[in-house]
């Protein structure tokens, strides 16, 4: 980057505006910031249909009690050379964070991720918080290991370890803790197959359970249910060794949040599976469908409940998910979604249904300490 004497780098922090409409500045520089997000991350690995609009991502900066906090380096002549963003809960007592740093490809190299990383890291220890973490894409390489890859102790998935997020962040002291692979269905999916397995987790869900789908805001009946299962992704999902304090949802804050998220140009599909005998959800999944039909779906949030495990109820909110969206949203290209690499049995389903793994997603998670902690002699570094 080439700067005068006098116009050093520096972080700057954004107005991030509430809504497209907004103030033209404060849009303008939002949409610069998803670029550059974006553009470092598709650079790494290629998936150009992980690209989000403006106007897709906007209300997910402003999910209730989590406002995202964003950050930005300009080069010289004003241009967005480097993007960050810090979230974290708002309740007391909270201890965890979200950062990521994103830097142009051609402005790599030259000290500005670093410049970006040290502000926000400032940021959550000025904030309290204990348990940082962060999320590095990678490009797709299996699940094998051995010479050039770091293996995740969860025992599944490894990064290469020449690719730049992964050197810089073990530089920095940041742990790697856990694997996601980035898998893609291409649609129109094979409707024999899918009717197949439909009928194979149907057959072993049995009487007991009973599917419901619906787009847009879920009913009133069913909101604190879905509240639930929002509360227990934090606690039942694998996390490795990196586990987070619960997040408690209620039908407050999901109602909240369903408003937010409406404000985007895509429609939000909800399959649920309903234990019939306790007329309560016993799992869900959820798909965010652009109105732009030339756009993938991505699949968000699936989730069945310990206690009813067992019964093929993920694979059939999965195929039920698959089949509404290509009767209800024809013409999409593909369902885009994330998971843990050692989450096996989410992963038989994705791959029965003819979901292909084409990128991954590291997790790296760093632990700091206070004065007061303590542990604070015991400290390992993460």
């Amino acid at each position: 980057m080439t700067t005068s004497a006098t116009t050093a780098p520096e972080v700057v922090e954004l107005t991030v505006p509430r809504t497209m409409d907004d103030d033209p500045d404060a849009v303008r520089a939002f949409a610069e910031w998803l670029a550059v997000s974006d553009t470092a991350e598709i650079a790494v690995h290629g998936l150009d249909e992980l690209r989000w609009t403006p106007a897709e991502y906007l209300p997910t900066c402003h999910e209730p009690g989590a406002p995202s906090r964003l950050f930005v380096v300009r080069d010289a002549d004003g241009t967005t050379v480097a993007a960050g963003s810090y979230d974290t809960k708002q309740e007391p007592g909270t201890t965890n964070c979200w950062l990521s740093v994103a830097v142009r490809p051609d402005h790599q190299r030259r000290g500005i991720g670093t410049l970006l990383a040290d502000h926000l890291e400032a940021v959550a220890r000025a904030d309290g918080r204990t348990q940082w973490k962060t999320y590095a894409v990678s490009r797709q390489v299996g699940v094998g290991g051995g010479p050039g890859f770091l293996a995740a102790p969860t025992g599944a998935g490894v990064v290469p370890e020449d690719e730049a997020a992964v050197r810089f962040l073990s530089g920095r002291g940041w742990r790697f803790g856990q694997v996601n692979r980035i898998s893609r269905l291409a649609l129109p999916a094979d409707p024999d197959s899918l009717r197949a397995l439909h009928d194979r987790a149907a057959a072993a869900a049995g009487d007991a359970y009973r599917v419901h789908s619906w787009t847009g805001p879920t009913a009133d009946r069913w909101l604190a249910d879905l509240a639930l299962l929002e509360t227990r992704m934090s606690t039942d999902a694998p996390e490795g060794d990196m586990a987070e304090p619960e997040d408690v949802w209620t039908a407050e804050r999901m109602r909240e949040h369903e408003t937010e998220l409406a404000a985007a140009p895509r429609h939000m599909l909800t399959v649920a599976v309903e234990h019939v005998p306790s007329g309560t959800l016993a799992g869900f999944t959820q798909l965010a469908v652009p109105h732009d039909a030339s756009r993938p779906a991505m699949q968000w949030s699936t989730l069945v409940l310990r206690e009813h495990r067992g019964h093929r109820l993920g694979w059939l909110l999965k195929v039920v998910g698959i089949e509404t969206l290509q009767r209800e949203f024809p013409g999409r290209p593909s369902i885009v979604t994330f998971n843990a690499e050692e989450n096996r049995p989410m992963l038989d389903v994705n791959e029965a249904v003819g979901f292909v793994g084409v990128g991954s997603e590291g997790i790296w998670e760093h632990r700091t300490y206070t004065a007061t902690d303590t542990d604070a002699a015991t400290d390992t570094g993460r």
